[in-house]
């Protein structure tokens, strides 16, 4: 099993983005996967 350790500016980023995780039913692997999908599935700069 592979490990992410993620360092917030401060503890208002941090809360921020464990309401969206909360709010949308989202693990933090989820909130991951998601936000890669999202990433690829817009336009890219060739």
């Amino acid at each position: 099993m592979k490990y992410v350790k993620v360092d917030f500016e401060d503890e208002c980023q941090y809360e921020s983005l464990k309401e969206t995780k909360k709010r949308h039913g989202l693990t933090w692997k989820g909130m991951l996967l998601h936000a890669q999908r999202e990433l690829n599935s817009g336009p890219t700069s060739e």
